[in-house]
């Protein structure tokens, strides 16, 4: 695989040894992209070797590996990341711009929605193969989407948490043992102090669903992330049954000034599929470079972790 992908990408230098790699490249950045299990070692050497260190999701296996990754970089006083990329999807900048100035009040419930697809080009990659590293997770599936869905709402809940939890496989089963192991549909609560999370990944429910809703004690938003829109809840205000003509005109009109906008973003080369990764790796060089904050602050990669160990309990509880 390193040697293909170094032929299609006109890459001169391809390695299969870390040590290797740092003796003769001395990076400054290091990107792992490899599966999890092997994401403590590989990010610790890079850090000790005097790199900043970008890892893709998921992070770690659990928060104590976890743990690992983060303190070695303030050890050695680098900088780590992790690809929450839909963080910095358009809605997601937006609500981020909402939530500095507290136009939605205080965060009182969230809904967090994934859908995934197990006929798309991953799914098949998992699903037709039994030794798929996604089946040695210990949450296996529902291991490698959990960031996506959790990374979203973290920084409005605390380090403590309760947990319910529900997980079942919706299809029929195979016959292959490793497969059907594998559930596709996931159900969790979560509450932190005053403020709860309810959460779905489903493989089976269409269209995919990629969505968050924010309730706050003053106002609300729901956000797409596949149609990158953010709109207001439609607030009832005018009396009787005429009032209830005017909120999804209401409705309509942040649609379509959500679908100008993105135009505009089109326009200027801010649309394309992976612009919020753009969006996050700027703001991570920034912060390799002194000029910013970490994008993805350590407490809150290991508060995801902690939430996935959790329910991945939660999920052999009831097995």
């Amino acid at each position: 695989m390193v040697e293909q992908l170094a032929v299609r990408m006109g890459v001169a230098g391809r390695y299969t040894d870390i040590h290797k790699m740092l003796a003769e490249v001395k990076p400054d950045v290091v990107h792992i992209a490899t599966p999890p299990d092997s994401h403590v070692f590989l990010a610790t050497t890079a850090l000790r070797a005097g790199c900043h260190v970008f890892v893709e999701k998921p992070f770690a296996l659990t928060e104590t590996e976890a743990r690992k990754i983060t303190d070695c970089a303030a050890e050695v006083g680098r900088r780590v990341c992790v690809n929450y990329l839909y963080n910095y999807e358009p809605p997601a900048l937006e609500l981020e711009r909402l939530m500095a100035v507290r136009a939605l009040g205080e965060v009182v419930h969230l809904d967090t929605q994934y859908g995934y697809n197990l006929a798309g080009d991953y799914g098949l990659a998992v699903m037709s193969d039994p030794d798929h590293w996604v089946h040695r997770l210990p949450g296996k599936l529902f291991h490698n989407v959990l960031d996506h869905v959790l990374a979203k709402v973290m920084m409005h809940i605390e380090d403590d948490c309760e947990v319910q939890v529900m997980s079942f496989r919706r299809r029929a089963a195979s016959g292959d043992p490793v497969l059907d192991a594998l559930h596709d549909e996931l159900r969790f609560m979560l509450r932190s102090q005053n403020v709860t999370v309810s959460g779905t990944v489903s493989a089976h429910g269409k269209p995919s669903a990629h969505t968050l809703k924010v309730v706050g004690s003053r106002d609300s938003v729901e956000l797409d992330y596949t149609a990158r829109t953010l709109v207001h809840s439609a607030n009832w205000a005018q009396p009787a049954s005429v009032g209830r003509l005017f909120p999804a005109f209401v409705q309509a009109r942040q649609f379509w000034r959500n679908g100008w906008r993105n135009v505009g973003l089109f326009r200027r080369h801010e649309y394309h599929y992976f612009q919020c990764m753009r969006v996050l790796l700027n703001r991570f060089y920034d912060a390799v470079e002194n000029q910013g904050a970490d994008p993805i602050p350590a407490q809150h990669i290991l508060r995801v972790c902690r939430v996935i160990d959790l329910l991945v309990d939660g999920m052999e509880a009831r097995a």
